[in-house]
């Protein structure tokens, strides 16, 4: 269960960094450059973490496809970035393959 809490901490993380990108004006603001540079790390480390118990296929899967969409809902709520129907039915199939090896896969620990 640890496992799981880590890919979380990694999520929010790589999430925090992805979405503080735009504020760093090209890494000229250094306040927000530091919060990029240091979510990554962070989000490498705890991603390292897990794969001591999900394989790494998994792991990257459910990494990188929460990270998406929850980056696209906050350009959405709080960027103000528009989502249109195709993009809200990719994410859809995102969450949707997350969910399905969460639940479905014999490779994914419990």
């Amino acid at each position: 269960m640890i496992t799981w809490f880590y890919l979380f901490i990694a999520i929010v993380a790589e999430v925090i960094a992805t979405s503080t990108l735009p504020a760093t004006q090209s890494f000229t603001k250094f306040w927000p450059s530091v919060v990029v540079v240091s979510g990554y790390g962070t989000a490498i480390y705890f991603l390292t973490l897990t794969l001591k118990a999900i394989p790494v296929g998994i792991a990257y899967a459910v990494w990188s496809g929460v990270g998406v969409a929850l980056v696209a809902l906050i350009g959405w709520l709080v960027l103000g970035q528009k989502l249109d129907t195709p993009a809200m039915i990719g994410l859809a199939f995102i969450v949707t393959g997350v969910l399905t090896i969460h639940l479905f896969s014999g490779n994914a620990p419990a």
